[in-house]
């Protein structure tokens, strides 16, 4: 291993250890409509896991409805009590929240379940506070199939209110030079036809083949695999 002499007399050690992220949000995160691979994070969880891997160690913190505000909740609570190796805390958060405050309640033109000036609030205020805690990467929403609402007899998911709370949400992150992975503008220049291929029939959740490609996504995110791969930290040995 390589030592460097600082010039306060101190010396620092080049040591390469895996990576303890942490994902949390909704059930895009928790894998919901993926039986086969248990969704994108599972998926990323078992390619970390192969030898040739760099052993990252990657906690699935997803909880289907979640809604920023619970989101913001457990936030502190679940970074703290997941460190690994010595009790260290993660060294990165990966958020993906936000599709569930849009949806409209009871009827298409009823109210926002998180009203959206309180979500623009909301948002902010996690943002914030996970960028507090170490560094933070956001997975935004997928476009859902507005043909099959309501979900779950209830909810009105439809594109125009995903655009205004993942925009909102995609500035936030701009301001605070948080990475921003753009799923609803990704997945919406494939077109209809194959949104539909990857969304379950519920409209909502991506299906097997959805979370396959969700997956790529992520491996084809420049910052997040850049980030992934310099596992290599500085460490006081004085």
């Amino acid at each position: 291993m390589q030592v460097l002499s600082a010039s306060s007399n101190r010396s620092y050690r080049a040591t390469v250890h895996p990576l303890k992220i942490v994902a949390l949000g909704d059930s895009l995160v928790y894998g919901f409509g993926d039986p086969v691979g248990g969704g994108w994070v599972e998926r990323l969880r078992r390619e970390w896991m192969l030898p040739s891997s760099a052993g990252h160690v990657l906690y699935n913190l997803g909880v289907r409805g979640d809604r920023v505000i619970q989101v913001s909740q457990r936030l502190e609570n679940e970074f703290r009590y997941r460190g690994e190796l010595k009790n260290c805390v993660p060294d990165a958060i990966i958020l993906s929240v936000g599709v569930n405050d849009s949806a409209r309640l009871g009827r298409p033109n009823g109210r926002n379940f998180t009203d959206f000036n309180t979500f623009t609030t909301e948002i902010a205020q996690l943002l914030d506070c996970a960028q507090a805690l170490c560094r933070v990467f956001f997975v935004g929403m997928v476009p859902v199939n507005e043909t099959q609402m309501p979900f779950s007899d209830c909810l009105y998911f439809n594109h125009a209110d995903q655009y205004r709370y993942k925009e909102v949400t995609r500035q936030g992150c701009e301001q605070r030079q948080i990475p921003y992975l753009d799923l609803f503008e990704l997945w919406g220049d494939r077109g209809d036809a194959w949104r539909q291929a990857h969304l379950c029939d519920d409209g909502l959740h991506p299906n097997v083949a959805g979370y396959q490609s969700l997956l790529q996504d992520i491996l084809n995110w420049d910052v997040f695999t850049s980030f992934t791969s310099l596992s290599q930290a500085w460490r006081n040995t004085a």
